[in-house]
């Protein structure tokens, strides 16, 4: 029995949204087989993959996840050229809506009835470790994008799961460090009470613990939610300099435009956005969000390579620039397929999985890298501040960069986190 099963509705909502997949799988695997296999190579001797986007398509990260990792998805098809790496691809796509029951059962349903090779994004921690479990017991691949709990790589790594673009370990090292050095030793939390909200704020308190501050109190709040006013008194009331934001896209968006409201910043206490998206600070914009600091693995405006990327997903996007989940899926769906062409085959996730760590990653949105043997993958994250509306130049223009932080320095040591698969 599923995690649906028993739920009036939920089974019918399950098939739509697999129905609706697969309505997009038609449009999807079109483009994957826009170029002709070679002369030498028969179309029905292309090996077949099926991949699965799995993320919030309604709720509160469907703008910084939902269609627009598909979108990710479909420009790395077509700049990995499958057919003529001897592969037939296709996509599907659905909503978990936030919800690890949900998620579970698409999850279950696209490997035992659909043939689905490998599950893609999955924002919402809860939810990612619940597709963890599942393609180990099916022996599939998951490449996680969208979630931050850093357990995908600690207790509950498997050999069948990478964990490409963040994770509240390194959030917490990058935006802690920054904070204390500006002077914020004294911390109140706001955390949402789930799996990824609590870990945020659990690796931050010991990163401000560790490196001489101190934290005044930590209130949980419910998620999703809209009003965080009760939260922010608290907050404001504690005195702490730095109030700590551990929750994400929509939340983080009203707890920020709440905090302004309530004049936070011109009281003194400094906001500190431990996980929020290029989309959520546009979305704000940066009367709001200015001198906000946070940290992202990608941004749309570093580089030659990811403008140009940039420029592509914005004329299929309505003119919206990538997040960085987004541009994880586009590095971690090159990777996989480069995997996936290496042994011909994507029908053995363990096998698939350890030739990704074999490989050395290289991309260019996250340029060169390596994913350990925990299943982590370690590039280089960006500290950014917020800029002001004065030196923004463009509608996107959003972020300064601060500081460039090594993977090695900020991604939780191997030897830390307590996966099986990493020895001594």
């Amino acid at each position: 029995m599923n995690a649906a099963d028993g739920v009036p509705g939920r089974d019918a909502m399950i098939r739509h949204l697999v129905i609706a997949a697969a309505c997009l799988t038609g449009a999807h695997a079109a483009l994957a087989q826009d170029k002709a296999a070679p002369q030498n190579l028969a179309q029905a001797d292309l090996a077949p993959v099926k991949i699965g986007v799995l993320n919030d398509r309604s709720g509160v990260y469907s703008d910084s996840t939902g269609e627009g990792a598909v979108i990710a998805a479909l420009l790395a098809l077509e700049d990995f050229k499958p057919a003529e790496h001897g592969l037939s691809v296709e996509i599907v796509s659905a909503d978990h809506q936030n919800k690890p029951d949900i998620g579970a059962a698409l999850t279950r349903q696209w490997y035992d009835r659909d043939e689905v090779d490998a599950v893609f994004d999955v924002p919402t921690s809860s939810v990612a470790l619940a597709v963890n479990a599942i393609t180990r017991e099916k022996n599939k691949v998951f490449v996680n994008s969208g979630g931050g709990t850093p357990d995908l790589t600690g207790a509950q790594c498997t050999p069948n799961t990478v964990h490409w673009t963040y994770d509240t370990v390194a959030l917490a090292t990058s935006n802690g460090k920054a904070m204390l050095k500006r002077g914020g030793d004294t911390w109140f939390f706001l955390a949402a009470d789930y799996a990824f909200g609590l870990a945020l704020e659990r690796d931050t308190r010991a990163v401000v613990l560790k490196n001489g501050g101190t934290v005044l109190g930590t209130v949980k709040t419910p998620f999703p939610t809209a009003d965080f006013s009760s939260f922010l008194i608290q907050a404001q009331g504690s005195g702490a300099k730095v109030i700590g934001l551990a929750n994400a896209g929509g939340d983080a968006a009203n707890a920020i435009k709440q905090a302004h409201e309530f004049g936070i910043r011109e009281s003194g206490q400094a906001l500190a956005a431990l996980l929020i998206s290029s989309t959520d600070i546009h979305a704000l914009g940066t009367t709001i969000a200015q001198g906000l600091t946070l940290t992202e693995a990608f941004y749309w405006d570093l580089d030659d390579q990811t403008r140009a990327f940039s420029e592509r997903f914005a004329k299929r996007d309505g003119g919206r620039k990538p997040t960085a989940y987004q541009a994880g899926v586009y590095g971690g769906f090159l990777h996989y397929l480069k995997a996936v062409a290496a042994l011909h085959s994507a029908k053995d996730g363990a096998a698939v999985v350890a030739k990704m760590k074999e490989m050395p990653t290289d991309d260019p949105l996250f340029g060169k890298g390596t994913i350990r043997a925990d299943g982590r993958k370690i590039h280089d994250m960006y500290l950014f501040e917020v800029k002001t509306p004065a030196q923004s130049k463009g509608e996107w223009d959003l972020y300064n960069i601060l500081a460039v932080n090594p993977g090695k320095d900020v991604f939780r040591p191997l030897n830390e986190g307590g996966c099986p698969l990493v020895k001594g």
